[in-house]
């Protein structure tokens, strides 16, 4: 019944709502449903309450007023007061409890999002942009609080308080109510030019607020690109153009709100002073007329016209709610994710990695890995090497599984990675990346990521193993200090400092450098060798090198060249090769001295 009814107020719109996706939303509110039940028979409550006092006015006034009846009229004003404080008080549980559910359901649909965010591919980051799942996040999923506390109840409760009022209406004077509705047509006809202009004008608002999200977002996180090559008044320009164009949507739609709430209102006082002029001129006729009915006909008319304008105004809500649950969900059902199937689950893992017939690609027809075939034994210290897109870093985000290869596999301990639990996969290897990531917060929640199984005084004693200590001391409240967002208070070689003791404490099996010590001064560096050389200790260890300098004590060089490995062997076999990695290694020398 809910669905049909739902269907034919849509119909009225101009609008068919996407039932089967309201339906998914409400869906969401079933842990909550005895708070639900109790919402809507408020609401129920309150459709019937509401034409009850135009009854009682029209009665008090014409058998306790005209004729002069004191005693009674006390008592009646003492049940409209009593009405009036019923009505406010299942009020207060009708919005309190519908804004709870609807707050409960996104807190629901927020958990449940990041948490799916959390587990997609990230290929699905490499084409969503930040901003746009922001938006999804954040404000999309606000506008679905409002299906509950102002939209779905409020358009049944409304409907049904228009039924009544009708009714009502035609019981008491049946040629008074075909006069107050002779200007329902034009109201209809108002409504759904208001009705189709604004969904259009919403619609616009949300792009270009995840448009402007997106710009915002992008633009702070590049935002020494933006002050290095001198582009603030260019950026600047695109700013205010992106929200030049969110005004312009809004003003429209306040323009639609501007023309069609004084229609209303105007036809409610056409619909008044005709009540007033035929109802006038009856009594003055002596037709069978009171005073009371003309005053409860009033009532009446504004009574019905409230719900048809509020009708317009909350399915707009509805609509609104509707289309941020559709972007929602459509990230919900993005099936881009990793896959996770693998039982095997070790605590023992030595580390040894083999490639085998390895084919890799980011995009259609453009492999990045190409056949790549090669070992590493257990413990020991493989260097990847080459030129930018030669595929180094592939090779360390598919051992990783952050993308899945598309022919060939992967071992560890002669194990395929697929068959790993990921967890168990990634509680064994710990990447460091040149670009350390640091969140708003303490050294200390930076280094145990809020895992209460690590304790204070092991990070102290782990800082002094790796030899790191009096670095962390020297900051201003040592552990404890905050660091900017994304770690910008501190160096380049201060967040690598940092990135090691992180991964120290995790005891990985397979350490993992991307281009760690690149971009660091001397000084830090050396921290930086004294530390990795405890971190890679009894660890399989895998470096992509930037300072071929770095890697000479490596058990295995792979000089990567478009995917496929140019050369191979340790730093010494190399260099008597006299080939490409002896001739980057000499380079290297010369623009140091």
């Amino acid at each position: 019944m809910l669905k049909k009814n739902l269907h034919l107020v849509a119909l009225c719109q101009g609008q068919v709502l996407d039932i089967s996706l309201l339906f998914r939303v409400i869906r969401y509110a079933r842990p909550y449903k005895k708070q639900f039940i109790i919402a809507a028979t408020a609401a129920i409550i309150l459709s019937f309450l509401g034409p009850a006092r135009p009854m009682l006015i029209n009665y008090a006034i014409d058998n306790f007023i005209i004729i002069a009846d004191p005693q009674n009229l006390l008592k009646i004003t003492i049940l409209l007061i009593a009405l009036l404080f019923l009505e406010g008080f299942i009020q207060f549980f009708y919005i309190y409890l519908s804004t709870w559910i609807g707050q409960n359901v996104i807190l629901d649909l927020r958990k449940k999002i990041f948490k799916h965010i959390m587990s997609l591919k990230m290929s699905f980051f490499d084409k969503t942009p930040i901003g746009t799942l922001v938006t999804r996040a954040v404000s999309d999923i606000e506008t679905i609080a409002d299906i509950f506390s102002q939209g779905l109840l409020v358009i049944i409760a409304e409907l049904l308080k228009l039924v009544i009022v009708i009714a009502v209406m035609f019981y008491t004077d049946w040629r008074l109510s075909l006069i107050a509705l002779l200007t329902v047509p034009i109201l209809l006809v108002a409504t759904a030019w208001f009705k189709r202009n604004i969904k259009a004008s919403f619609q616009a608002v949300r792009d270009k607020v995840s448009a402007i999200n997106s710009f915002v977002q992008e633009h702070i996180v590049g935002m020494n690109i933006v002050q290095i090559f001198n582009r603030e008044e260019a950026e600047f320009k695109k700013f205010k153009k992106i929200n030049e164009d969110h005004r312009d949507a809004h003003i429209r739609s306040i323009f639609y709100y501007a023309v069609f709430f004084p229609v209303v209102e105007v036809l409610s006082a056409v619909s008044i002073g005709l009540i007033v002029w035929y109802g006038g001129e009856a009594i003055l006729s002596g037709k069978d007329m009171t005073l009371g009915k003309i005053i409860a006909f009033i009532l009446y008319i504004q009574m019905m016209f409230r719900p048809i304008r509020q009708l317009a105004d909350r399915f707009n809500i509805l609509q609104m709610g509707i289309v941020g649950s559709e972007r929602v969900f459509r990230i919900l059902d993005t099936k881009d994710k990793i896959l996770n199937d693998g039982k095997v689950e070790v605590s023992d893992l030595k580390g040894a990695i083999k490639f085998d017939k390895v084919w890799f690609k980011y995009k259609a027809n453009q492999w990045i890995l190409n056949d790549l075939t090669f070992n590493i034994e257990a413990g020991k210290f493989l260097a990847l090497v080459g030129h930018t897109g030669a595929g180094k870093s592939s090779i360390i985000r598919i051992l990783n599984r952050f993308y899945e290869i598309d022919k060939g596999e992967i071992k560890i301990d002669n194990i395929p990675i697929k068959d790993f639990k990921l967890k168990s996969l990634r509680d064994n290897i710990a990447l460091v990346q040149q670009e350390v990531f640091l969140f708003s917060d303490s050294i200390l929640n930076n280094i145990t990521l809020y895992d209460d199984s690590i304790s204070r005084a092991e990070v102290v004693n782990a800082s002094k193993e790796i030899g790191i200590y009096e670095f962390i001391i020297s900051l201003p409240g040592g552990l404890d200090y905050v660091v900017g967002e994304r770690g910008v208070t501190l160096s380049s070689g201060q967040r690598q400092l940092i990135a090691f003791l992180r991964v120290y404490m995790r005891n990985p099996k397979i350490l993992i450098l991307d281009e760690a010590t690149a971009s660091i001064d001397s000084a830090t560096e050396e921290l930086l060798q004294k530390a990795l050389s405890k971190l890679s200790k009894n660890r399989t260890t895998i470096v992509i090198a930037h300072r071929l300098s770095t890697i000479v004590k490596a058990d295995k060089i792979l000089l990567l060249d478009a995917g496929k490995i140019l050369e191979q062997g340790d730093h010494k076999s190399l260099i008597e090769l006299k080939g490409e990695y002896s001739k980057m290694y000499d380079n290297q020398i010369k623009d140091s001295d």
